[in-house]
């Protein structure tokens, strides 16, 4: 069988010739039946070599960030509530009695003398509604509140307590004494809750 005249430039190429090894694709270079390699996709998220984002503080020691209030804050969160709907129930009774009485001293013709009483006692009712409002904004606030609302917190309990302490020592065993002690006792959980690890790691926690 003939296969063509070997030095003939258009003719088929010679096949099996001995003396030549068989022609191979470069190295690097796709070539026929070589599939070229895929690069790897980087990981979801995060990049190849990337280090990965370091875990939040945990609540009180993993590493886990807090994600439930703790105890202690939420019985102090239920104290505020309930002391401010005494604080603006007080202010706005004491409001009501100065007025009265004012309207009383007019009557008789001493309204005069007993104008800079009243005015006392109208800022005392304003400042028992003032407490009633910020005790509601404190309440509300331990939820989504930051450093902030923990350290507005603790001075409103440390002088709760230093009020208490006044009307205990100068209320004679009278219901001033009585009305001290439920403020210390109150004040006291408060300020308890605002000064542990779990209200700092509560607090500090980051919000989305």
């Amino acid at each position: 069988m003939s296969f063509g005249d070997p030095n003939n430039p258009y003719g088929p190429p010679p096949q099996g010739q001995p003396g030549y090894p068989p022609q191979q694709p470069p190295q690097g270079q796709p070539g026929y039946g070589y599939p070229q390699q895929q690069p790897q996709a980087p990981g979801y998220g995060y990049p190849q070599g990337a280090p990965q984002q370091p875990a939040y503080p945990g609540y009180p020691g993993g590493n886990m960030m807090p994600v439930e209030m703790p105890g202690l804050m939420k019985t102090a969160r239920v104290l505020l509530f309930i002391l401010s709907g005494f604080q603006i129930l007080i202010g706005i009774v004491a409001g009501i009695a100065v007025g009265a009485a004012q309207d009383v001293s007019n009557g008789v013709g001493s309204g005069d003398s007993t104008d800079g009483l009243a005015g006392l006692g109208f800022l005392v009712a304003a400042l028992m509604v003032g407490l009633g409002a910020l005790s509601i904004f404190l309440g509300v606030k331990f939820k989504n509140g930051g450093s902030g609302i923990r350290i507005t917190t603790i001075v409103y309990a440390s002088l709760m307590i230093l009020g208490g302490i006044v009307n205990t020592v100068n209320g004679g065993g009278g219901s001033a004494t009585f009305g001290g002690l439920i403020s210390l006792a109150i004040a006291g959980i408060i300020l308890a809750s605002m000064v542990n690890s779990a209200a700092t790691a509560w607090f500090s926690r980051p919000r989305y």
